[in-house]
């Protein structure tokens, strides 16, 4: 499969006084184009933090990531979106001028930007709620603007960061089933998606790999491949079985 992102080796240490706290040790870890992966591990590990370093908001002390064989920087972040636990809308716009802002760096045209906006706000399954505001919306609502919006841009990586960790079990479940539907064409984008997660149930019903980090400082324990049949029935032995032995390999 061809490799869209690649980290290699990222080492994160902060100063404390005389000494260093060493955050994150050496961890490699690759994304193919049309994978799903999910990166999971103790909390304080440093799991958010390597999302800010794909993201560009943080560089790593050492190692280097890659977006389709080049260098994370201002020339590729664009073909990388975000979706986060907090919905991060603008509270002073409605749902379409949310979705519609950020396409404003890419299209010109405002009626090609409306209608792009359009589409992907129909493909969440919010038509109807163009003119609602944030504060009228339900979590599981925001979380969708939030999609709309991630993924209007076409991006090649899809990030999300415990995006379904605020909602009730019914929304969170809706949500993970219609994000699949989203990315599974392939012929679609977000070509490729990484999702950070504390849910072990959620990231082997969603992922095609974990992997699953150490305690600080976090270093890679393992990679496992999910190799059951999609679409994951959640209640069968096979999946419990998975979800159990990616927990023990998390367990000292």
């Amino acid at each position: 499969m061809e490799e869209l992102l690649s980290v290699k080796n990222i080492h994160m240490e902060y100063p404390t006084g005389k000494s260093k706290l060493v955050s994150i040790q050496n961890v490699s870890f690759d994304i193919h184009k049309n994978e799903f992966v999910s990166l999971i591990g103790p909390s304080g590990c440093g799991k958010s933090t390597i999302l800010k370093m794909v993201l560009g908001l943080i560089k790593p002390t050492s190692g280097n990531i890659h977006l389709n064989g080049s260098p994370i920087s201002e020339n590729n972040l664009s073909r990388i979106s975000v979706v986060f636990q907090n919905s991060a809308l603008f509270p002073w716009l409605d749902v379409l001028k949310n979705v519609e802002i950020v396409l404003e760096p890419l299209m010109a045209d405002r009626d090609e930007r409306k209608e792009t906006a359009l589409k992907y706000i129909k493909m969440v399954g919010i038509d109807g709620f163009e003119s609602a505001y944030p504060r009228e919306l339900s979590g599981g609502m925001k979380q969708r603007v939030s999609i709309a919006r991630a993924i209007s841009t076409s991006p090649d990586l899809l990030l999300l960061d415990e995006p379904f960790a605020g909602l009730d079990v019914f929304s969170a479940q809706a949500l993970r089933e219609e994000l699949l539907d989203l990315w599974l064409p392939p012929d679609k984008p977000p070509h490729a998606v990484l999702l950070v997660t504390h849910n072990v149930d959620e990231a082997v019903q969603l992922s095609d790999k974990i992997v699953i980090l150490s305690k600080r400082p976090s270093t890679v324990i393992a990679e496992r491949p999910i190799i059951l049949t999609r679409p994951r029935n959640t209640r069968t032995e096979e999946f419990y079985n998975t979800v159990d032995e990616v927990i023990r390999t998390m367990s000292p």
